[in-house]
């Protein structure tokens, strides 16, 4: 139960990060049309779903150019329907075994193919995600490539000091 539990997360999480990705590149592309030249709020604190933008974020620190930031935009776009319809295939598998009650009879079956097909739409999603991933990673240069590996590994590297602290924390309590 718990593997099930902990890939039903990750596929949220990496749904999550990409349809946060797509409309971060929307905004900035929208933004770059504009005639303001403002830049965007940077966040305050802690607030926020800041740790759910994944590595997608990254590539606001890379100096992209406009071309390439068409072209990622473009990726996206193409990208954006298909992922929204396996979110959703996922969310209403997802709402056929909440609406099934332990009671029935038929729970353990219907949990069974629940999870079943949420493997496979979740299946489905890493290979999109990673086909888009792979794209995007073309468009950079070798020194933007470089640079999103440095910044990937710091992210991790947070993320690890993060978890660490967070296990410790009820261990102090």
């Amino acid at each position: 139960m718990k593997s099930i539990r902990n890939l039903v997360t990750a596929t949220l999480l990496t749904t999550g990060a990409v349809m946060t990705a797509a409309a971060g590149l929307s905004i900035a592309s929208a933004q770059t049309t504009t005639t303001t030249t403002t830049p965007p709020a940077a966040p305050s604190g802690h607030h926020g779903w800041h740790h759910h933008r994944g590595p997608w974020h990254l590539l606001s620190k890379l100096d992209l150019s406009d071309a390439q930031k068409a072209q990622i935009k473009s990726i996206m776009t193409a990208a954006k329907p298909e992922m929204q319809s396996l979110h959703q295939q996922m969310r209403t598998n997802m709402q056929r075994l909440e609406q099934t009650q332990p009671s029935d009879a038929n729970y353990s079956t219907i949990a069974s193919q629940v999870s079943q097909t949420h493997g496979s739409l979740s299946a489905q999603m890493m290979t999109q995600r990673t086909n888009v991933r792979a794209q995007i990673y073309k468009v950079l240069t070798p020194a933007q490539q470089t640079q999103l590996a440095t910044l990937q590994a710091q992210m991790a590297a947070r993320r690890q000091s993060h978890e660490a602290g967070a296990q410790a924390a009820p261990a102090a309590q």
